[in-house]
């Protein structure tokens, strides 16, 4: 007979406490390892620290651990079979390589010399990623605990790669060419966070990303505008238009075909996004703007989250030093990105872009445009049944309800869902203030223990209430 729910809470959370300590001290040394992925000189730093990881796993009791190398950073894959062979297979997904950090970047201590003061963990990695992927080791030591297994109540699998941090150039190939290993029912994202310490929030989703970059070509070289001005077309005016036109009145993206397939928000999602505390003055203030804008008819968290963006990242061309220099450029230059949500296809968008940007270059006026590698948006209905689990496991450890958010900001998360045919789920406790990529990245202990004990109870919430074919 299994353990009453108030009995599994109090077992899970004794476990916790009793090993919080050695625990911590393990996330420590992890965090000890610079591994910088954006910077050659600590390419070894980055391999030690798939190779502490992946004996560290081993410790933990997963009987497969391997390292599996790409062309840039190694990544580590584990696996820890369920008894129950009808159990569903989880994906567990986070990355080991941490943004560059150094003291003269405003760090009030050694980056990589983790400090606690009061109940915060200091160090590069604490929240972003490190710290958020250890708390499943000691969680599927206390979900053992607590129900008397030897083995999860899942099949588990970890992919924990090294390239996050910069853009993970092959992280997609990786996961074609193992797909077959990675193949799961679900997949777990701890590389994510939530609304505040006082609002635990599950993420639903992340848009995806397209970007290019638009060359415009006009005479052969600059020339005297007094000569040949208002007679040859300029190519810094037809930049200036381009963009212009790349929105109508509304804050619409005015190009044609781009709405195609957008999953629109349901009244029940756009409920849910208004009950969070969102101060939008405190917002601006991050933001460091004075007004907000953007698509007519929704509000500012409905825009980042839910509704897909064009926006002018870079625009330039001709003259730009002191004074004047009267010309006619010979080029101009726009660089564009794209925030996709759910039900929009990047090659489409890729495709509309190219016919509307032909359609406003004016004739004299050569362009050329390139496309970079495009990302997919990923979301979850509220009413899958995994998402439904990681809700209750959250609100087990949290002991208050849980709302939901989306994120606005793109990552490799859609490559697992769209290999693997599996969907997206995001378990996280970092919080805005955690400062990732910033100096004095901090996580919350309180917070980091609540993931422990979320872990903990996600496997068998997902065992005995959701069952997939495989």
């Amino acid at each position: 007979m299994s353990k009453p729910v108030d009995d599994v809470v109090s077992t899970v959370r004794t476990y916790i406490e009793a090993h919080r300590g050695a625990f911590l001290d393990d996330l420590a040394e992890w965090l000890r390892i610079p591994s910088v992925s954006a910077q050659p000189e600590h390419a070894a730093d980055v391999a030690r620290s798939a190779d502490w990881l992946a004996a560290k796993l081993r410790d933990t009791g997963f009987p497969t651990c391997e390292i599996w190398p790409t062309a840039g950073a190694p990544a580590v894959f584990a696996e820890w079979p369920s008894e129950d062979p009808e159990a569903p297979t989880v994906l567990v997904y986070g990355h080991h390589d941490v943004q560059p950090a150094a003291r003269e970047d405003g760090w009030d201590t050694d980056p990589f010399e983790p400090v606690i003061r009061g109940n915060r963990l200091h160090a590069r990695g604490a929240a972003d990623d490190k710290g958020q992927v250890f708390f499943h080791t000691l969680g599927v030591r206390a979900h053992l605990a607590a129900t008397g297994r030897t083995a999860p109540s899942v099949h588990l699998k970890l992919l924990v790669e090294g390239e996050e941090e910069s853009g993970s150039p092959h992280f997609r190939r990786l996961v074609e060419e193992r797909a077959e290993r990675l193949a799961a029912d679900a997949v777990i994202v701890s590389d994510t966070g939530m609304w505040s310490e006082d609002t635990p929030t599950v993420c639903t989703g992340m848009r995806g990303l397209a970007e290019c970059e638009i060359e415009l070509f006009g005479p052969a070289q600059d020339i005297h505008s007094g000569s040949f001005g208002g007679a040859v077309p300029n190519p810094a005016t037809a930049a200036a238009r381009l963009v212009a036109a790349m929105h109508d009145e509304h804050a619409r993206v005015a190009v044609p075909g781009f709405y195609e397939g957008v999953t629109e928000l349901t009244d029940r999602e756009r409920e849910l996004f208004a009950e969070l505390p969102f101060d939008e003055e405190q917002w601006l203030r991050t933001a460091r703007s004075t007004a907000t804008h953007g698509e007519a008819g929704h509000t500012t968290l409905e825009r980042v989250w839910a509704r897909p963006t064009a926006e002018v990242n870079g625009i330039g061309g001709g003259y730009q030093g002191p004074g004047s220099k009267t010309i006619i450029p010979s080029s101009a230059l726009v660089k564009l990105s794209f925030r996709l949500v759910a039900g929009q296809d990047p090659d489409h968008v890729e495709k509309a872009v190219r016919a509307w940007a032909a359609d406003q270059v004016p004739a004299g006026v050569r362009h050329e445009i390139t496309f970079g590698p495009a990302t997919r948006p990923c979301l979850t209905p509220l009413d899958h049944p995994a998402l439904q689990s990681v809700v209750r496991a959250m609100g087990r450890a949290f002991e208050q309800p849980i709302r939901y958010t989306r994120e606005g900001g793109s990552g490799p998360a859609a490559d697992l869902q769209e290999v693997l045919g599996a969907p997206v789920l995001f378990l996280g406790i970092s919080v805005p203030s955690d400062g990732w990529h910033a100096p004095n990245e901090k996580v919350e202990l309180d917070l980091l223990m609540k993931g422990v004990e979320t872990a903990a109870h996600l496997w068998g919430d997902l065992a005995e209430n959701w069952r997939e074919p495989h």
